[in-house]
C-alpha cells in the first residue's frame, strides 16, 4: 500500500467514526506535512450547531493553529469526499501541495449531500488541475455512506 492509500484509508476510517457519533458526520480528514500527520477529524456540523464545520475545514483550522502558519503549502490534505465550495476556497487559501479526496462531488450528490449547482456545472478537470486533486479510494468512501 502505497502512503497516499494508507492516509485516505484513515481519513475513510475518521468518516466512519463520524458517522457512528450522533453528533458527528460521515467526513473525515487528515493532513500531513512530510509524510507525518499533523491532524485527524472528522465532521463535528451536527454537534456544534455550525454549518462551518466540515472536516476539511476544521483540520485546515487544527493544522494552521498547530503548524502556527497559515500557510500549509507543504502539506498534504486527504479527505474521504471531495471538498464543496466552501471548503475548496479554504484549500485555495491554504495553498496544499496536494489534494487527494475519496468518494466525487457526483458520488455526494447521489447519497443526498448536495453541493450547489455552480459547483456541478463547473468544469469539474480544471478544478482537478487547479487543485492538484486527486481521487482514490472511491469505493472505500461511498460505502461509508451506505
Amino acid at each position: 500500500m502505497d502512503i497516499h492509500t494508507h492516509y485516505m484509508h484513515l481519513a475513510i476510517e475518521l468518516a466512519k467514526q463520524g458517522k457512528a457519533l450522533k453528533n458527528a458526520g460521515a467526513f473525515g480528514a487528515v493532513i500531513t506535512k512530510n509524510n507525518t500527520i499533523v491532524c485527524k477529524v472528522f465532521n463535528t456540523v451536527s454537534g456544534d450547531a455550525d454549518c462551518t464545520q466540515h472536516a476539511e475545514l476544521k483540520a485546515i483550522q487544527k493544522a494552521c493553529k498547530t503548524l502556527q502558519s497559515k500557510d500549509l503549502s507543504d502539506c498534504i490534505l486527504y479527505t474521504s469526499c471531495e471538498p464543496c465550495m466552501m471548503c475548496l476556497g479554504a484549500c485555495k487559501w491554504a495553498n496544499f501541495k496536494a489534494i487527494y479526496f475519496g468518494a466525487s462531488a457526483e458520488d455526494a450528490k447521489r447519497f443526498g449531500y448536495i453541493y450547489s449547482d455552480m459547483y456541478y456545472n463547473a468544469n469539474q478537470n480544471d478544478r482537478y488541475q487547479e487543485f492538484n486533486m486527486t481521487q482514490i479510494c472511491a469505493s472505500e468512501a461511498i460505502d461509508v455512506w451506505r
